[in-house]
């Protein structure tokens, strides 16, 4: 639902900002980076700044899917222990609409996270999607909230589009990025923005290389692990015979169609030229750059004409499309990324003195508790000194 009809849905339930103003937080797209949307939400809880509204496009719709459902220390413990096998074990090939078909993820999230309807979250909120057949912005906060944010994480040529309520819908990012607008028109007074692109364009091909995956991932190599779930891997004897005939081995071939796209997790290569040695980027590489671009020029535009009271940026770029498997460093830059607002957060909203003031509260109590004894010791003195009595 989206446009003027829906406005009045959108409201709904905003509160009347009597305890204050009512704070909006728009999440950004971005893939694996969004895991920094963690961190964010993390450090602004310990801020004291708890948005009533959230809004989200992409992996921000997914985050802010648990956020709002009050699911977010259990994702965050979730993403903090995944490893490439577990992305792998998420992944379902399709060859029609994207490389992944997202039911194996979403399952996961219905069974793991929330499976609800929007009325029923803890905070209000929404997601963007996209309707490929005319461009549209579709604004979804009715009905299921994992049908809704499967279909704003639809990034195309990863993942297929969504049949929607009668829509095909595809990834929120193509059109609104950064879904300040959104919570705008829900009700927010401030409007928190995490724009995770900022850094993005120029980037995309001068990241250092993957870190070498611990030994238990490279045991048998994820990308053969992957392969021989479709029966394309090769007899363990083939290696050799092969070698003879002048053929690549099972495990040569796959690393080299795997590396093509970007996904190797073999250290030793750079993830952004191709297995030969070529200085071309890989297949993933140069979709998730074009996408990149086109999303991070959308996003300034729609900042520009719709922008946030604060804007929190994020510096992920070192992340990969599919590096959800390093949620470490994206949490810890998030966290980082406020830090670098707070002093714009505390002058907007007042928060922060009582959160981490808290030790200077305390001496200032004790101090106003001495005093009156003090007091009275020092004019004794006083008077003393000058010959003068209390009378």
């Amino acid at each position: 639902m989206t446009g003027a009809g829906a406005l009045g849905a959108l409201r709904m339930g905003v509160p009347d900002g009597k305890d204050g103003p009512v704070i909006g937080l728009a999440l950004g797209s971005g893939a694996a980076r969004g895991w920094a949307h963690l961190g964010v939400l993390q450090e602004l809880a310990r801020e004291g700044i708890h948005p009533q509204i959230i809004t989200g496009c992409s992996i921000g719709a997914f985050v802010g899917a648990a956020a709002a459902s009050g699911d977010l220390d259990r994702l965050v413990r979730w993403a903090e222990t995944l490893k490439w096998q577990d992305v792998v074990s998420l992944l379902d090939v399709s060859l029609r609409g994207g490389l992944i078909k997202g039911e194996k993820l979403i399952d996961f999230f219905e069974r793991n996270f929330v499976d609800r309807d929007f009325s029923e979250l803890d905070s209000r909120f929404a997601c963007v999607a996209t309707e490929l057949s005319s461009g549209r912005e579709i604004w979804l906060h009715e009905g299921s909230v994992a049908a809704a944010v499967r279909a704003s994480i639809a990034l195309p040529g990863l993942m297929t589009p969504v049949r929607h309520e009668g829509r095909l819908l595809i990834d929120g990012g193509l059109v609104n990025p950064v879904p300040v607008s959104l919570c705008r028109a829900m009700g927010a007074d401030v409007v928190i923005a995490v724009d995770l692109g900022s850094d993005m364009v120029g980037r995309a091909f001068r990241r250092a290389a993957v870190e070498p995956a611990p030994a238990e991932e490279t045991e048998a190599g994820w990308t053969e692990r992957l392969l021989a779930r479709f029966g394309m891997t090769a007899d363990e004897s083939a290696p050799a015979e092969g070698a003879k005939q002048g053929r690549q081995s099972d495990a040569g071939w796959s690393q080299r169609l795997f590396a093509s796209m970007g996904l190797s997790n073999d250290g030793a290569s750079d993830p952004g030229m191709s297995a030969d040695g070529e200085n071309l980027p890989s297949l993933v590489s140069v979709i998730s750059a074009s996408i990149n671009i086109m999303q991070v020029r959308i996003a300034r535009s729609r900042l520009a004409g719709e922008p946030a009271d604060v804007l929190i940026s994020p510096r992920v770029s070192q992340l990969g499309l599919m590096d959800y498997h390093r949620a470490d460093e994206a949490i810890a830059e998030g966290v980082a990324a406020v830090g670098r607002a707070r002093p714009l957060l505390r002058e907007l909203l007042g928060t922060g003195d009582d959160i981490h003031g808290a030790d200077r509260q305390h001496a200032q109590a004790a101090t106003q508790e001495t005093t009156p004894e003090a007091a009275p010791d020092a004019a004794s003195k006083a008077g003393r000194k000058d010959g003068k009595t209390g009378a």
